[in-house]
């Protein structure tokens, strides 16, 4: 809960779509690219583009931007630029790399030799001043703060041994990643095609989807229907609302050409020899949505792994187990059946409050955390309660609820967080305070129960962490040894904002 009040959030989303078959096309791409992009509204909210095409010439593309939720942005009248269209490319934003200006909203569009590109990307580059040094040297001039103009212009460069009649787009692709490991997850439509790309290291996510007809969802015979078209996209979450089945994954370091005919894997580029993969943990603990799949699992059922982990951990002499609304919601019912306690709700939310991230000082955003939930006393008087948080960052936002909790009748009020201690920046695409802001990296960590008002708190350890969101995945392993190819090399998760472990090294 406090990571959404402090406005720590992942960068962007990105969602691609292109129909099978004959065109043009009666599929309806840029609708179903704007549903997409409303299913990962949560990964950002600051800005949003879409990017189409005819599939027929590099140079028919049409492009609508605007500052603002999917909602506002494509209305009726903009989304009438987008048509017609068989294939297109969009993007939801928040920045943590470049200023929030309609400038550097997504998808980018470039000319190159073989006509233009559109590019969406997910991530931030650990290596980007250096690149940027080094575009510019090339004389390639940049026109906004981007990482991700970054990477347009470079997939723009010209490699040594392509010809001027025909683009050699794996070279590109390839020698982008030869020029910068991570972090990214990449749309690139050029022509008739989407390339989907991950960075070696996997740390942010992608996964392809197939697009059936309708009537065929729920049924038996779903696996033979007719592909109506191909869908990408940073979680696949969004999939069910627009008719797709969950395909597969973008594999770490996969290239994937995505055409009317088929999806391809075109090369996978490896990591540096004996490196782990590094997809980001906190996909898992917080920003995606929990009926998400990552790694062959859903994320709601890591996140009740993890409350169940956190039982084994920290128990507590208490009468119920209950969350602040909503996020942390799969923990605290894994906790309670671990537990054997009875998970009951003591808060509601009242939506329509607004975040309060956005308010300008301390004593109204404690005002408006409190003034964010009712309370149902009468779940919970004369009782100890134990709450379950996702994290617990700064401690300003946890310690209003306990004063609630108190002064409405609970006992005692224990807390209980769903992940370890945040102690460390992310470069890597996430937003998080700097390493003062963070509470476990100040006095008050060693009494902390105390500061925040509560009899105890204790945090999931790193181990813990780890092992609920590798269980599943090793266990899969094991059971079927031909699944191997699906994690390319050593299986691991990026841990850096809690141990200060980066997967790769930084260059600023």
């Amino acid at each position: 809960m406090e990571l959404e009040e402090l406005g720590i959030r992942e960068e962007c989303g990105v969602f691609g779509c292109i129909a099978s078959g004959a065109w043009p096309t009666e599929l309806d791409v840029p609708h179903v690219i704007t549903l997409g992009l409303v299913g990962l509204q949560h990964r950002g909210q600051e800005s949003a583009g879409i990017v189409t095409s005819d599939g027929e010439s590099s140079q028919a593309f049409k492009v609508h931007k605007g500052m603002g939720l999917i909602n506002h942005v494509f209305g009726a009248d903009s989304l009438k630029k987008l048509y017609p269209s068989n294939l297109g490319i969009g993007h939801t934003r928040y920045s943590t790399s470049g200023i929030s200006e309609l400038q550097n909203c997504q998808p980018f569009v470039v000319e190159t030799l073989h006509g233009k590109i559109a590019v969406a990307h997910n991530g931030e580059l650990t290596n980007a001043s250096r690149l940027r040094k080094k575009v510019m040297r090339h004389g390639v001039g940049l026109s906004t703060s981007s990482d991700s103009e970054l990477i347009t212009q470079l997939l723009a460069f010209t490699p040594p041994l392509e010809n001027d009649d025909t683009a050699d787009w794996v070279a590109r692709i390839k020698n982008l990643m030869k020029e910068t490991p991570t972090s990214y997850s990449l749309l690139i439509m050029h022509k008739d095609i989407i390339y989907a790309v991950r960075d070696p290291y996997g740390n942010r996510p992608l996964c392809i989807g197939r697009l059936i007809p309708v009537g065929d969802m729920n049924g038996k015979g779903k696996d033979n229907s007719e592909t109506e078209g191909w869908v990408v996209s940073s979680e696949s979450c969004s999939f069910l609302s627009i008719g797709a089945e969950y395909y597969r994954e973008v594999l770490p370091g996969e290239i994937v050409k995505i055409s009317r005919h088929d999806v391809q894997t075109l090369d996978v580029v490896q990591r540096s020899e004996g490196d782990p993969s590094a997809f980001c943990i906190f996909e898992y603990v917080y920003f995606a949505r929990p009926d998400s799949i990552f790694e062959g699992q859903m994320v709601y059922s890591v996140r009740k792994r993890c409350g169940q982990q956190l039982a084994i951990e920290a128990p507590v002499e208490a009468d119920l187990v209950s969350t602040v609304p909503e996020s942390a919601t799969p923990a605290a019912l894994g906790y309670a059946q671990k537990c054997g306690l009875p998970y009951v709700e003591v808060l509601c939310k009242n939506r329509y409050v607004g975040r309060t991230f956005i308010q300008p000082n301390m004593r109204l955003r404690q005002l408006g955390v409190a003034k964010k939930f009712g309370v149902l006393s009468d779940n919970f008087k004369g009782k100890r309660v134990v709450i379950i948080d996702d994290s617990i960052v700064r401690g300003n936002t946890i310690s209003p609820i306990i004063k609630l909790l108190r002064e409405s009748g609970a006992k005692e009020v224990h807390i209980r967080v769903a992940s370890p201690p945040i102690r460390f920046p992310c470069y890597m695409g996430i937003n998080i305070p700097t390493k003062e802001e963070l509470i476990a990296n100040r006095p008050e960590f060693h009494d902390l129960a105390n500061y925040i008002g509560a009899d105890s708190v204790v945090y999931l350890s790193v181990e813990g962490l780890v092992s609920s969101v590798q269980e599943s995945i090793k266990a899969r392993q094991e059971n079927n040894p031909k699944n191997q190819k699906a994690f390319i090399g050593k299986l691991g998760h990026c841990t850096a904002c809690l141990t200060g472990d980066y997967p790769v090294e930084l260059e600023w």
